[in-house]
């Protein structure tokens, strides 16, 4: 993304997002080339924007929504209802109610597969769910261990002749999520192995051909710089040599696989100004706009570091990645030598921290500072609400190179 565009919408706002439509193109474009023969799915929780979520499913994906709001906004953007899957704990009546006919939905316990069923009979049809199961297997191997979301595998073989005689549901399709933000191909690779073993041994128990297969996601990207990307080709043989294998025990399965950082992350930048500057017993205070209320990531980022006692802590997708997953790149009409500062933000929270220590080329009031990676799990898990700040704008650049704010078209 070019600088002087940033620097040029720094004039107009003192924070915003910027979404860049090529990039997102690129992304879904090189998944399909990769992937031939996958269907993929937009997680929707990661970018809502409508501009974001109407460039990903022009590229024709579906949506992987967590509520009810979610299968609404697909459906807006003229998804149809097998192409829409309502995967999230904790669904109540309202919800499977609201949902019924507009979705696939996808049971994630016993009880709610009892609603459901409720639900259908009392609307007269009959759905057509999908179970997520926790798998016996753990994602790198191993016994699986609990987990909040899902239904035990065994729990689920055991009462899956019960779900064969309801009459208002039919169970046509499975769906296992266990990582984000996974880098390692042949790691990915077992795991889609594992899980399509799976699949065969519930449709064995079934008794007819399963519908579809949601792998869940896992697909990463490289944050910091030591990052290496995935080989998205080198995983598509793989999947292929599956779907090749499987072919004659899963005929005609769907092989889903759902994304959502891996589409829209690289496509988004986050720029705030600099709004005041100060030197506190030897260290440098860059203060900046809408920073902990505005990106909260690398805050958080920082947090988690203050409290960890090992120097790289386990990710905790998708509010922590690691230490070093944002880049900062100090927007200036010329150059200037380097200086070492703490990038913080202007809410009356010592957590209000997005740097510190880093060396910069020097900024001073009025310049910007922008922040790599925002184009995924950054608006929309950041408190825009506190301290009653003016929330950052978002905005889209089209691959016409024209800039949108809102919906405009």
């Amino acid at each position: 993304m070019k600088k002087e565009t940033l620097m040029e919408l720094l004039r107009d706002y003192d924070s915003f997002y910027l979404y860049d439509e090529e990039v997102i193109r690129e992304h879904t474009r090189r998944l399909k080339k990769d992937l031939p023969g996958v269907e993929f799915l937009y997680s929707i929780k990661c970018n809502p924007h409508r501009l974001v979520v109407r460039s990903v499913f022009e590229e024709g994906f579906g949506a992987d929504a967590a509520s009810l709001g979610e299968v609404l906004l697909a459906r807006e953007q003229g998804l149809e209802a097998e192409n829409i899957y309502y995967s999230a704990p904790g669904k109540t009546e309202k919800d499977i109610s609201a949902a019924l006919g507009r979705c696939v939905l996808i049971a994630d316990s016993i009880s709610e597969v009892e609603r459901i069923q409720k639900t259908a009979a009392a609307a007269g049809v009959t759905a057509k769910i999908g179970v997520r199961l926790n798998p016996g297997f753990g994602f790198g191997g191993g016994e699986g261990g609990p987990s909040k979301f899902g239904i035990d595998e065994d729990r689920a073989m055991a009462v899956l002749p019960e779900w064969m005689a309801l009459s208002n549901v039919e169970v046509v399709g499975l769906h296992v999520h266990m990582r984000s933000q996974v880098l390692d191909a042949g790691l990915l690779g077992r795991y889609y192995e594992s899980l399509f073993e799976l699949a065969e041994r519930f449709q064995t128990a079934l008794g007819r051909p399963l519908a579809f297969l949601n792998m869940g996601s896992g697909i990463g990207l490289p944050y910091a710089l030591t990052d290496t990307a995935l080989d998205t080709a080198g995983l598509g043989e793989r999947v292929r040599e599956l779907m090749e294998r499987f072919r004659s025990r899963l005929p005609g399965i769907r092989i889903l696989i759902e994304v959502g950082r891996y589409a829209v992350g690289k496509s988004g930048v986050y720029v705030t100004k600099v709004v005041d500057k100060k030197v506190s017993r030897g260290v440098t205070y860059v203060v900046l706009k809408n920073t902990l209320n505005g990106f909260i990531r690398p805050s958080l980022a920082r947090l988690v570091m203050s409290y960890a006692a090992e120097e790289k802590p386990k990710g905790s997708e998708p509010l922590f990645t690691a230490p070093d997953a944002f880049g900062f790149c100090p927007l200036t009409a010329d150059e200037r030598e380097e200086e070492t500062v703490t990038l913080v933000g202007n809410l009356c929270t010592a957590t209000d921290v997005m740097a510190q220590g880093v060396t910069l080329p020097r900024v001073e009031v009025g310049d910007g500072v922008a922040v790599t990676n925002a184009g995924s799990y950054a608006a929309v898990l950041s408190p825009t609400q506190f301290s009653g700040q003016t929330p950052p704008a978002e905005l889209f650049l089209t691959v016409k190179g024209e800039i949108l704010e809102g919906l405009e078209e």
